[in-house]
C-alpha cells in the first residue's frame, strides 16, 4: 500500500495521531447530526504552510460567531498542523481543520458541559493546471440561495455542493452566484471583476465568506499599482468586465473566460490576471 492512501494518512483526532482509516466519530457528533461546526483551509507549498495566521484568525472568527470555545491556543494549532505537513509525504498540500460542537443527545439548543470534536487531516494539493491558468475557466451564473450567514466557514456545505454541481452538471468550471442582481460569490471561490484596470471587490459582509486571498489580492493590487475597490457589484457589471477572476485556497488565482456561453473581455486571461498572478506566483516561490 503507498503512503499516500487513506489506510496510513495522519491525521489529528481529539488529541491523537492516527491513521485516517483508523479515525472515528459517534454518530450523535453535532457535525454530522446538525453541520454543527466550521472549518479551515490551510495551505502549504514545500511544507511550508502558507498565510497560516490568517487562516487561523478566521478560524477563530468563525469560531466565536457560532459560539464554540476554541479548542487550542495558536501555539497547538501551530503544532498540529506542523505535524501533519511534515508527516506527508507531499511537498504541496493543504491541511484541512475542523472543530464541531462535538456528541451529545439530539436536540437544537446547545448541549451544556459537551467538549468540541477536533479533526485535522493533510492531502496533496493539486496546483491549478497550465491550461486552467492559460486558458482561464468557463462558468455559469445562478442566484444564491444560500443561507444569510455565509460570512461563517460553517461544515453545512450543502448549498456550496448543489452550486457546484450544477457547474458540473454543464460541463464547467465554477457558478458565478447573485443575490437580487447583486454578484456574491462562487460556489467556494470569492469572485472580482477587471473593469478599466481596476479591480473590484464585493463587500466583506454577511453575503460572501471572506477568502483569506481576499487579502492578499487587496495586497498584490497595492504592490502592482493597481487600483482596488470595495464595493456592490452588479451582475451586469460582471458580464460586462474586461476581465474576471476567482480565488480560493486550492484554485488559488485564475481567470474566468467566459460566463454564461458568452466571452468576457476577448475571450482570454487579460493583463490584470497575468500581473497579479506573476506577484502570487512570487510570494509562494518566497515562502
Amino acid at each position: 500500500m503507498n503512503a499516500t492512501s487513506a489506510d496510513d494518512t495522519l491525521c489529528y483526532l481529539n488529541g491523537e495521531y492516527l491513521p485516517l482509516a483508523s479515525a472515528r466519530i459517534p454518530v450523535l457528533d453535532r457535525g454530522f447530526i446538525f453541520g454543527d461546526g466550521v472549518y479551515e483551509v490551510v495551505p502549504a507549498y514545500r511544507k511550508r504552510s502558507f498565510r497560516l495566521e490568517q487562516h487561523l484568525d478566521r478560524l477563530q472568527r468563525s469560531l466565536a460567531e457560532v459560539r464554540i470555545e476554541n479548542p487550542h491556543p495558536r501555539e497547538t494549532w501551530r503544532a498540529i498542523i506542523d505535524r501533519l505537513i511534515r508527516s506527508s509525504t507531499a511537498a504541496d498540500l493543504v491541511v484541512y481543520i475542523q472543530v464541531t460542537r462535538g456528541v451529545a443527545k439530539r436536540d437544537f439548543a446547545f448541549p451544556a458541559g459537551v467538549a468540541p470534536t477536533v479533526f485535522a487531516m493533510a492531502s496533496a494539493l493539486n496546483r491549478p493546471s497550465a491550461p486552467q491558468r492559460e486558458q482561464g475557466l468557463r462558468a455559469v451564473s445562478i442566484p444564491d440561495l444560500r443561507w444569510l450567514r455565509c460570512d461563517i466557514k460553517s461544515v453545512s456545505l450543502l448549498g456550496a455542493v448543489l452550486a457546484r454541481q450544477q457547474a458540473a452538471d454543464r460541463g464547467l468550471d465554477e457558478v458565478v452566484q447573485h443575490r437580487d442582481g447583486r454578484l456574491t460569490e462562487g460556489s467556494a471561490s470569492n469572485i472580482w471583476v477587471v473593469k478599466g484596470g481596476r479591480v473590484h471587490a464585493p463587500p466583506r459582509d454577511h453575503l460572501i465568506l471572506e477568502g483569506i486571498r481576499y487579502g492578499f489580492i487587496q495586497e498584490l493590487c497595492e504592490r502592482a499599482s493597481i487600483p482596488f475597490q470595495i464595493r456592490i457589484i452588479s451582475m451586469d457589471e460582471a458580464r460586462a468586465a474586461d476581465e474576471l477572476m476567482l480565488s480560493a485556497a486550492t484554485r488559488e488565482l485564475l481567470p474566468i473566460v467566459e460566463l454564461d456561453g458568452r466571452p468576457i473581455g476577448d475571450g482570454r486571461p487579460g493583463p490584470v490576471y497575468r500581473e497579479l498572478r506573476r506577484g502570487y506566483d512570487a510570494a509562494i516561490d518566497a515562502l
